[in-house]
């Protein structure tokens, strides 16, 4: 660049590196070295100064920059150093950056990134267009790299580091489809497979790599020794045990085949790129248990600070005293009258055409006959539509100046406002919206605009003009000539001196996208007039062409106004024709003549990659090349390679002027021609790092992350320009700070318009450098980085192959209080997924390198789908809003939260354990009562013989079928609500006689045998249940497999007769016929099965005598059951437990003969079971049985049963509440009609192991209310698997509680307290009433002492109900002995307790419950074995889960685990698969904001893809389980860095 004879500063290299050059210079001169040799040569010795990387293209400079309005600058430095003679200089050079970028990648070479794995059918993301031209979208504000003629910008292949995507898959040793190399991570850390057995199966490939598949030991587990439980599993055959209290990372199924290795590879590279954390050390404060104090990140003490002395005001010279005309308008008549044929304007077609010249003579009429026309010819009710000073707005296409121009002008004439505004396309434009409020506060009624135009607009169906989205209501007045009234000869418009009146106002959006009105006075207007034509050195009858907006901006200034002040004739170029011939403004130049050119640089650039077959174009004619955004630091590299291919085609160097402008203070700084006197331009290499600090240090040592920038010339003629600080009050800076420029001059704007507040702050308070504008400005941390320097880091990395240059936006968003950068580019439809991706993790590489700062989340969009602003360019603000919205719809996202959020809280350290006695005294001290509370007394209630008479249920089902014969038990509904069967004392009775005489004789059982029962819903189960007590065997029931989903089910069912010992199995024909199939052969074996017998057709015979236990702690039936940690354990209950069970729900509820409940549930295990086959024989009401199956056709049974039977009370699961109020939300007139009406229950309660889901509750009772359902009649109950029920609301006692707690607290293991709304509050209500004869304390899971109100710990319960052990296969009961025997360590140490797994806490309320005692309410937080331990916290998944859901429409469900002490957030998308990728930010930034959790890997998946078990609780452990052995078959996979 020097040889060019650009003035430049050089940097100083070292002397001997100096000779060394001179030498090889030399030893090129002479031949004595190829040029090859001396590039290379040369490249060694320069490494030291400016490490280059070998073999980068030197013309793949690629700072191409996105520019917003409003800019910070720097002050000229005082002194320019000495250029050495040695002008060779490495930093100058435009593309020092891209050498910048790859050096940075060097460094990084190694690091392994996981890529995201995406479904195939998201791959083929149609485009809007097949293909783009390069560049034709490029922005509107953005000039591009310049690719050298003759040489294409390609990167070597050695600079790209080898990221290999995937692992190899290694050979398959085994069937299923795991591959083998995976290992499997027991808790001690040892890797289960050994290299060498790996290896031996699969051969060399996985010994090299076995490092890479070894899950990382897993830290989220304490666990010593091993222990197979067995588990029901969905989604697989095989089963995989973990014992409470266990999260342990077992990758093996339970054949010791290792699961896929692919996820858990992926996610130990995740681990990898994450072991060197980028966090600041922590400052040390005093942190709060409640609080979690965001860290407060301090200013870096070794930062650069300003040192300069104040900076002086910058004084532009004094306008001219020359003859200027009173006023703009006065102009116009002068040369409208004297110089009628003199050119004004000429419009071009999209094929370069001159389709029209407007003269002066022509401007000047036209303008009069509109200004007539809209002063005297519009009416509204015989009043004048508008009075001077009204607003009107001026829709012209880019394509129609002379249009524009005879409507502003005429505008003008009549004393109106202009509001030039885009066209609107589509109802809903990007940022229409904003423009729409700008119009409204503008008072605007009235839009001018042309014939073509107006037809072009979209019409609603009466053919008027539709009303655009946020728009007041327009009337449209078309003013081609055929529509005006000629004004008389004596009508003359006013022609008022240039004063204080807004002229005209130019819209503005800002950085947020709201849109402002700039008010320009007619003052002002003449004054920036004048100081442009001074500046620019315009002179009478010139000619100019110009490229750029006539609406707004300098395509305004110079264009529209200034011209007419100079006679000054304009060629417009339209958009549309620079998109088709980049060249046509230069070829306009050749043509007229000109001597002044108006351009971008992003229209320098495109120009330069179209001069290459062009040889007779000439710029000799061109004294001014005005530069409109010459403020953009990147702007450089377009000018330099411009000057450098166009002056051998006559440019001359001080021709280039660069200005700089605002909307508030139109043109601030513009460089002067020198024969105008301007002095040399100049230009500054400023340390980028410096610059984020808001200092200027002008050579920075690093090498790299420099920006050179060139002047804008001198202050306006006439203006006064200082340099303030850009936060706090407005200061004066230093010479060497960095603020916002500000203009005090006659040529300003005035005021936004209406906006009085924000216009008081922004108007009325030698060479000039501009780093940068405002709104381009993030602030992260303690620094500031620029937009625009961002997207040329990202365009440095291998350009032009996989984005689109200039279709690049950059911006931030607030997470956890701080500035995020987000980077969204479009993508190239060829380019790969492995090669997109990798681009991706190498910007972020060279953005961290180069600006030091993290990048959250980098997007890739297809083609042509980013929001467009009206020229080209990408509407920034809009992109935004899409991604905030989740609307962007990218195709490859990368998100890397663990990098640059730096302020999260600090891990809670665990103090050392406070003992239990301290506990006790603590609480004492502080007032707090110890938590524990009780059911009624027992004794008190019921006469004593009575109950010792039913101790067994078989002797309560012989004397009720002894005295009351006929009374109906049960009533089983089908889906159509009849009647399928029913049972009367005496007929169940009977059916269980005839059972129990077969399983005598058929299977030759004796008692103390195990029996399973499998059958659907249905009396059946409840005879084969009384059947096998009468001949002393124990039942096990057992749900019957799916005959639709044999493989997943059918195991289990095998897996429940196997645990439990079954000697034989009850069912019926047809699930026997099932069970014996070739479907089900291929799952299990047919001949494994024990003795199967069908109860269908046994004969009519009686046992001898009915067995008695001899003792009330004989076992009666064993209870099986999946716990949500995909657990099955079978609990056993005795006789004892079982009438004890039947008698507290008796008294809870009120149950006598005479009453009928409702039962939609189902009958296999824990109070499901109770109340289907115990309650009813029990207390003797009427059971109206409803099977869950029967609502998937008919999902109004349930309720119709309950308002058809009258039941006072009824039971439901969550699962059908929820299919309830999604399938019947919406016709509850229709079932109205029916007669459908709940006015009856008194009580319907949820039977759950879980915390109450109120959401669902709260939405059920609002949406049956119009059927009559009571508000406070639903209410939940809690059990577990140590005692299947613990609370159930009942029908008396007081109404269930809803506390807020403050869901901070509850991570410390504290209840707090909050009012309703208040942040971070979580709702909570009451498990229902604790039963009679049941004692609940709350205890902690570690020390197992007592607990105070106000902590949250495991609830015990001890009642004479409580199961009285696990039965598992291995008769492993010593490792749960302590679940179903414990006893607290301090306190009351004599009582048993059973441990229920559960969190909760207690509080006592202002009610009082039947005793007249203050009644204590049982609060369940959720499952122990379920809770995730990160950060030292405990997290519950249903709050992260409830987050989640919240934060877009499309995420229909939720599931969240750890893995490695990760969390993965699998996500259910109900919506398009092109919009699962929206979801991943949008995931991430809630659980940052609301658990300050950074989220490691999302997972996008179908509906239905997340188990869930009958009882409607999610199996999250299936789920991870299927995750890691890779058989979600997921949508997306999100990696987070």
């Amino acid at each position: 660049m020097a040889e060019r004879g650009c003035p430049l500063e050089a940097v100083p290299l070292p002397a001997e590196v100096r000779e060394s050059l001179a030498e090889l210079e030399l030893e090129l001169s002479e031949g004595d070295i190829t040029q090859k040799g001396y590039e290379k040569k040369k490249a060694k010795l320069l490494a030291r100064c400016v490490p280059l990387i070998q073999g980068v293209d030197p013309s793949l400079q690629v700072e191409n920059r996105i520019l917003g309005p409003a800019e910070a600058s720097a002050p000229a430095p005082k002194q320019p150093k000495p250029r050495p003679s040695n002008a060779r200089d490495e930093r100058f050079r435009s593309d020092v950056h891209t050498e910048a970028v790859q050096a940075a990648l060097a460094k990084y070479k190694e690091r392994k990134m996981p890529m995201p794995s995406k479904r195939r059918s998201v791959l083929t993301h149609a485009s809007v267009e097949a293909y783009t031209p390069p560049d034709t979208s490029s922005a509107s504000e953005d000039e591009g790299s310049l690719q050298r003629p003759g040489r294409l910008a390609s990167a070597p292949l050695q600079s790209r580091p080898s990221v290999e995507p995937w692992p190899e898959p290694a050979i398959q040793g085994s069937s299923t489809s795991s591959s083998a190399s995976s290992t499997s991570s027991h808790p001690g850390g040892q890797p289960a497979a050994t290299p060498s057995a790996a290896a031996a199966l699969a051969g060399p490939a996985a010994l090299a790599r076995v490092d890479l598949h070894s899950a990382p030991p897993d830290v989220t587990t304490g666990l010593v020794q091993h222990q197979h439980a067995y588990c029901e599993r969905p989604q697989m055959t095989s089963v995989r045990g973990v014992p409470r209290g266990c999260r342990g990372s077992v990758l093996e199924t339970a054949g010791g085949v290792p699961v896929n290795s692919r996820v858990s590879s992926k996610i130990q590279q995740l681990l990898n790129t994450l072991k060197r954390p980028k966090r600041p050390p922590l400052k040390e404060f005093f942190v709060d248990d409640f609080e979690e104090l965001l860290e407060v990140q301090q200013p870096d003490p070794n930062q650069p600070k300003p040192e300069g002395s104040q900076m002086a005001v910058l004084r532009g010279e004094p306008l001219a005293e020359s003859s200027w005309p009173p006023s703009l308008l006065a102009a116009l008549q002068q040369w409208g009258t004297a110089q009628p044929k003199a050119p004004c304007l000429t419009a071009l077609d999209t094929a370069g055409k001159a389709v029209y010249t407007l003269t002066y003579g022509k401007l000047w009429s036209r303008s009069l006959k509109l200004a007539y026309t809209l002063l005297n010819k519009l009416t509204n009710k015989n009043e004048p539509l508008l009075k001077p000073g009204d607003r009107v707005a001026l829709v012209f296409p880019n394509s129609d100046p002379v249009m524009f121009m005879v409507a502003f002008y005429g505008c003008l004439l009549a004393e109106l406002v202009p509001v030039p505004i885009e066209v609107p396309l589509t109802r809903k434009d990007a940022g229409s919206q904003q423009v729409g409020f700008l119009l409204g506060s503008c008072g605007i009624s009235l839009a001018l605009t042309t014939d073509a135009c107006q037809k072009g607009l979209p019409k609603a169906q009466t053919g008027e003009v539709v009303t655009f989205k946020g728009w007041p209501p327009l009337t449209w007045l078309v003013i081609d000539g055929k529509h005006l009234t000629k004004p008389p000869k004596d009508w003359h418009p006013a022609l008022q001196d240039a004063g204080p009146r807004t002229a005209y106002i130019e819209y503005k959006t800002s950085k947020e996208g709201s849109t402002v009105g700039v008010a320009v006075s007619h003052a002002s207007l003449l004054a920036q007039c004048q100081s442009l034509t001074q500046a620019c050195g315009y002179s009478e009858a010139e000619t100019l062409t110009n490229v750029l907006d006539f609406k707004r901006d300098a395509g305004l200034w110079h264009g529209v106004l200034t011209s007419i002040l100079n006679r000054i004739h304009v060629v417009s170029i339209p958009y549309a024709l620079m998109k088709a011939n980049p060249l046509s403004w230069i070829q306009k130049v050749c043509v007229y003549k000109a001597q002044a050119a108006l351009v971008k640089s992003r229209d320098m650039h495109w120009s330069l990659l179209a001069q290459r077959g062009q040889r007779d174009v000439s710029l000799s004619s061109l004294r001014l090349l005005i530069v409109a955004d010459g403020a953009n630091p990147w702007s450089i590299s377009s000018c330099d390679a411009f000057l450098n291919v166009f002056q051998a085609r006559g440019l001359r160097p001080e021709v280039i002027c660069p200005c700089a402008s605002s909307p508030e203070a139109l043109t601030v700084a513009i460089r002067r021609p020198p024969d105008l006197g301007g002095p040399p331009p100049r230009r500054a290499v400023l340390s980028m790092s410096g610059l984020s600090h808001g200092v200027i240090r002008m050579d920075a040592e690093e090498k790299l992350s420099v920006l050179t920038v060139q002047d804008v010339g001198q202050v306006m003629p006439g203006a006064n320009v200082c340099v303030v600080k850009v936060e706090g009050t407005p200061h004066l800076c230093k010479t060497d700070e960095v603020g916002e420029i500000c203009v005090d001059s006659s040529a300003t704007a005035t005021a936004y318009y209406g906006l009085l507040g924000i216009t008081k702050n922004v108007f009325e308070d030698d060479l000039v450098f501009v780093v940068g504008k405002l709104d381009g400005l993030m602030v992260v941390g303690f620094r500031r980085h620029n937009a625009d320097d961002v997207v040329a880091t990202a365009l440095a990395v291998e350009p032009m192959k996989f984005v689109y240059r200039g279709r690049i936006a950059v911006f931030s968003v607030t997470v956890l209080h701080d500035d995020r950068i987000v980077l969204v580019a479009e993508q190239r439809p060829d380019a790969s997924e492995e090669d997109s991706f990798q681009w991706m993790s190498r910007v972020l590489q060279a953005i961290d390198s180069i600006h030091q700062v993290g990048v959250y989340c980098l997007a890739l969009v297809p083609a042509n789908t980013l929001p467009k602003a009206p020229l080209g360019g990408i509407h920034v603000s809009e992109t935004k809003q899409r991604f905030l919205e989740g609307m962007l719809h990218p195709c490859n996202v990368l998100m890397c939260p663990h990098t640059c959020v730096t302020n999260l809280p600090k891990p809670r350290q665990k103090q050392p354990e406070v003992g239990p006695a301290s506990m006790i005294v603590g609480n004492l001290v502080a007032g707090k009562r110890i938590a524990q509370a009780s059911g009624r007394e027992l004794s008190h209630l019921e006469d004593s013989d009575q109950a010792r008479k039913f101790l067994f249920l078989p002797d309560v089902l012989q004397w009720r079928a002894h005295t009351t014969p006929e009374h109906p038990l049960f009533l089983l509904l089908n889906a159509k609500g009849t009647v399928t069967s029913t049972a009367t004392c005496v007929q169940l009775h009977k059916k269980a006689e005839r059972v129990a005489a077969a399983l005598m004789e058929k299977a030759r059982l004796s008692a103390g045998a195990h029996v399973a029962l499998v059958y659907p819903p249905g009396v059946d189960l409840i005879a084969a249940f009384y059947g096998c007590l009468y001949c002393g065997c124990v039942p096990v029931t057992v749900r019957p497999p799916h005959p639709q989903n044999l493989a997943t089910t059918l195991p289990t069912v095998k897996m429940i007769v196997e645990v439990s010992k079954s000697a034989c199995v009850l069912t019926t024909q047809a699930i026997m016929r099932l069970l014996r199939s070739k479907e089900a052969a291929a799952t299990v074996d047919a001949r494994t099965w024990p003795t199967i017998l069908d109860t269908d057709d046994i004969p009519k015979k009686k046992v001898a005598s009915i067995f008695r236990p001899p003792s009330p702690d004989v076992l009666a039936y064993l209870d099986f059951s999946v716990s949500t940690t995909g657990i099955l354990a079978g609990v056993k209950m005795s006789h004892a437990a079982t009438s004890a069970l039947c008698r507290s729900i008796k008294l809870q509820c009120e149950l006598y003969p005479s009453r009928q409940i409702a039962i939609c549930l189902d009958p296999y295990c824990g109070l499901g079971f109770a109340l289907w086959c115990l309650c009813s024989v029990y207390s003797g009401h009427q059971s109206v049985l409803v099977p869950p199956p029967e609502l998937e056709t008919n999902v109004s049974l349930w309720l119709w049963a309950v308002s058809q039977y009258k039941a006072r009370v009824t039971f439901c699961s969550y699962s059908v509440m929820e299919m309830c109020a999604r399938g019947l939300g919406a016709q509850t007139a229709a079932l109205r009609m029916k007669g459908v009406n709940l006015s009856c229950v008194r009580t319907c309660m949820v039977v759950a192991e879980e915390r109450p889901r109120i959401a669902l509750t709260q939405s059920f009772s609002k949406l049956f209310r119009d059927l009559g359902l009571p508000a406070r009649a639903v209410s939940t109950t809690f059990g577990c698997r140590v005692n299947v029920a613990i609370c159930l609301q009942g029908t008396a006692g007081p109404d269930p509680t809803t506390v807020y707690v403050d869901m901070r607290a509850l991570r410390h293991d504290r209840v707090r307290l909050v009012e309703r709304g208040s942040p971070h509050s979580l709702p909570l209500t009451e498990s229902g009433k604790i039963l009679p004869g049941v004692k609940v304390i709350i205890a902690h899971t570690e020390t197992r002492g007592p607990l105070g109100d106000s902590h949250l710990g495991e609830i015990w319960v001890s009642s004479p109900h409580n199961a009285t052990g696990y039965y598992t296969v291995y008769g492993e009961e010593g490792l749960h002995a302590d679940h179903f025997s414990a006893r607290l360590s301090f306190g009351d140490t004599q009582t048993v307790w059973a441990r229920t797994g559960f969190l909760g806490f207690l509080r006592r309320t202002e009610l009082t419950d039947a005793s007249g005692e203050r009644h204590d309410a049982l609060y369940v937080v959720g499952s122990l074995d379920e809770t995730l331990e990160l950060r030292g916290m405990r997290y519950h998944p249903i709050d992260i889960e409830t987050s989640v859901i919240r934060a877009h429409r499309s995420i229909a469900e939720c599931a969240v685990f750890t893995w490695t002490n990760l969390l993965v957030v699998v996500v259910e998308l109900d919506g398009l698969e092109q919009d699962a990728l929206d979801l991943v930010a949008l995931v991430t930034n809630v659980v940052l904001e609301e658990h300050h959790l950074v989220v490691g890997v999302v997972v996008i998946v179908d509906p239905g893809v997340i188990p869930i078990n009958s009882r409607g609780e999610k199996q999250r452990m299936h789920l991870r389980d299927g995750f890691l052995a890779d058989q979600l078959d997921p949508i997306y996979v999100a990696y987070n860095m």
